[in-house]
């Protein structure tokens, strides 16, 4: 990354127009567009939603109603609604408390699976008059879906099937550079990053992802930025979108969610956030220790599919992840899928999403 950074300064003193380091790509449209604007230029209908979490924090979420009308591709033509989780770029509002505020960063996954994520299922239930939905989760939303799915037993039983891509409940063996940063401590991890926003999405992104990121000799260089975090599947990324990712993510979070992931290293575990003493800890959750979480109580029925290449959701995690799994109906390893290959990779459709349009059909039956 300090890399990246050093190029994009040369860049930056030297000019965009003379063809240093490459011809520029043209950009894509889709980096100047919200998540609205995306599903619409790509044909589909769109609406605009908000969630008002129980402790005031309000999602924006987006539907899709139905599919493309006269497209020459088969549509599935399901009800798809897309989620968000507080802190990220399409939720930072609270009805209390200023994004400038400590108060508002005051969260990590343990309250996106709390408030946000039955927050959200009630209202797309609410407003479309279901009884159950099917759940799509990646990375982080599968860690948020087995909390909520697990510890709440009324939002469990509105769940028809969960769908976990790369899932993530352990760390103890991920073996991403980011583990490195993680094990710092934690006064010294705020010293350095703050007590509020980790990584927000801003201009600088964007500069990246169009003016640096673009060009035909550096774009290799922004591509194992990305693996070098994820694992590396190169021949599966489309790298004349990258501009479209960089320019999106990341999408921020806070210190606090950064440091509960830390926790998670350091300690193999899968368990709630430690507020540092005793006395807060008896305050958030009724005992002197942060709880640990069940996956046994996880009754829903699931089906997985994991990464061989993936540095992240390790491969030796997600085995212990299934071992403890009640209602394990389907499981999957695609040997060279990274971390990122679930969301990005050129062959996805064919190789995951088929597959769970499939399953859902069958479901329907």
């Amino acid at each position: 990354m300090l890399l990246l950074l050093t190029v994009a300064s040369l860049i930056s003193a030297l000019g965009t127009t003379h063809g240093f380091l490459g011809k520029l790509h043209p950009t894509n449209p889709e980096v100047t567009m919200n998540i609205s604007q995306m599903i619409s230029f790509w044909g589909y209908p769109n609406e605009e939603h908000e969630v008002v979490t129980e402790d005031g924090y309000v999602l924006g979420i987006n539907r899709i109603p139905y599919g493309r009308k006269n497209s020459e591709n088969t549509d599935a033509g399901y009800d798809v609604w897309l989620g968000n989780s507080r802190g990220n770029t399409w939720a930072r509002k609270n009805l209390y408390y200023s994004p400038d505020s400590v108060e508002f960063w005051a969260f990590s996954f343990d309250e996106m699976a709390k408030y946000d994520l039955p927050a959200t299922i009630d209202f797309i239930l609410k407003k479309t008059g279901q009884d159950q939905l099917r759940y799509v989760g990646h990375s982080q939303g599968t860690t948020i879906g087995f909390i909520a799915f697990s510890t709440n037993p009324k939002l469990a039983k509105k769940i028809k099937t969960f769908y976990a891509l790369a899932p993530v409940a352990t760390v103890k063996y991920t073996k991403t550079l980011l583990n490195k940063l993680m094990l710092l401590p934690s006064f010294l991890f705020k010293m350095i990053f703050g007590n509020k926003i980790f990584y927000p999405h801003h201009f600088f992104d964007q500069f990246l992802a169009t003016e640096v990121c673009s060009r035909e000799i550096v774009e290799l260089l922004c591509s194992n930025t990305l693996f070098i975090i994820c694992g590396f599947d190169t021949s599966n990324l489309n790298m004349s979108r990258l501009d479209v990712y960089l320019s999106h993510n990341p999408a921020g979070t806070s210190v606090q969610n950064v440091l509960h992931w830390s926790q998670a290293v350091k300690s193999g575990k899968f368990q709630a956030f430690d507020w540092g003493s005793p006395v807060q800890n008896m305050i958030h959750f009724h005992q002197p220790t942060p709880p640990y979480y069940n996956l046994t109580d996880m009754h829903v029925p699931i089906a997985v599919w994991n990464g061989g290449n993936d540095l992240l959701a390790d491969p030796e995690d997600v085995d212990l992840l299934l071992s403890k799994l009640p209602n394990l109906i389907y499981h999957r390893k695609i040997p060279p899928y990274n971390h990122l290959d679930f969301i990005w990779a050129m062959d996805a459709p064919q190789v995951i999403y088929n597959e769970i349009v499939s399953m859902m059909g069958e479901d329907n039956k």
